[in-house]
């Protein structure tokens, strides 16, 4: 692809980078005005880097798919849908940081294997320029992303792997949906939670999210005290369930990147694992292993200077 391929991808982000940025700073950018900003970016990048959807490995769906229009709206849909899933689940220090660092690397991966130097370096370009970041996040929470970074970060995501299966028929447009799985399903569990289960608009935050449970009914019994540095250490500690948890997506994608009928069992199981942890965490039920030890906090204070040797 010609030199220039870089910089149309930059300019493809600004929109989506926007909304985010200005709800960064005003707050007053709704959810609602943030997807249609992504949207619009995937209409950029459909048009400008011919980052477009154009098989699903489904009969019917591929029959559609021919026609740009539908293909246009799939697209633009898609692209728009992980970049805010990607701003869901950041959450915590570390969290999406990480994720994404997975996610950039399985491309970049899957990228060497069939040639596309391309993705291949502008994805461990995002991988270390997100290194960097979690090097000042994680686990201190000295920066952080904001809607801006995460809806970078996401919409990124979501145009090298729409480009890579575009690109490479030999990859299974099911390789990247395994890939975001994770924020992907998180948001779409959100939405039914909140619209069928509560009643109340999809846009409305709570603190229902898997990664807010975690935090509130695992990890924040770790650490009882409530100084500013205990807050920020049981904040960083629920990262981890959740990386652990996005691996389960990301290693069998990576494995198995061009197999579309291993991944799609593989979509349905990591969806089974997500409700059913989700289901036991919600009814106090969580499984032994999953809990820690809590820490006593004056076990975590500095002797003082006096008992030094």
């Amino acid at each position: 692809m010609h030199d220039g391929f870089g910089w149309l991808l930059l300019l493809s982000t600004l929109p989506a980078f926007a909304g985010g940025l200005a709800e960064d700073l005003t707050k007053r950018v709704g959810p609602f005005p943030r997807l249609m900003a992504t949207f619009f970016a995937a209409m950029v990048g459909f048009f400008v880097l011919g980052a477009r959807l154009t098989h699903l490995d489904m009969i019917f769906a591929d029959v559609l798919l021919a026609y740009w229009p539908l293909s246009l709206l799939l697209t633009v849909f898609a692209v728009g849908g992980v970049a805010n899933a990607v701003n869901i689940i950041d959450g915590y220090n570390g969290l999406s940081g990480m994720v994404s660092i997975f996610i950039f690397l399985a491309i970049a991966y899957v990228a060497f294997k069939v040639g596309d130097s391309s993705l291949l370096g502008l994805s461990f370009a995002m991988a270390g320029s997100l290194a960097g970041f979690l090097a000042w996040n994680y686990p201190r929470g000295l920066i952080f992303a904001g809607d801006g970074g995460a809806y970078l970060v996401g919409f990124v995501i979501a145009e090298l792997s729409v480009l890579l299966v575009t690109r490479n028929h030999q990859v299974s447009p099911w390789f990247p949906l395994l890939l975001v799985i994770y924020p992907v399903f998180e948001t779409l569990f959100t939405i039914y939670r909140r619209r069928f289960l509560r009643g109340v608009s999809p846009g409305l935050p709570d603190a229902l999210h898997l990664h807010t449970l975690i935090y509130r009914r695992l990890v924040r019994w770790m650490i009882g005290s409530a100084v500013l540095e205990h807050r920020t250490r049981r904040n960083s500690l629920t990262s981890p369930y959740l990386w652990v948890l996005a691996s389960l997506s990301v290693i069998p994608a990576t494995l198995f990147w061009d197999k579309t009928e291993v991944l799609m069992a593989c979509v349905v199981a990591f969806v089974l694992i997500y409700v059913h942890l989700y289901r036991m965490i919600i009814r106090f039920k969580t499984p032994r292993w999953m809990v820690v030890k809590r820490t006593c906090p004056t076990a975590l204070r500095r002797p003082s200077p006096r008992l030094r040797k």
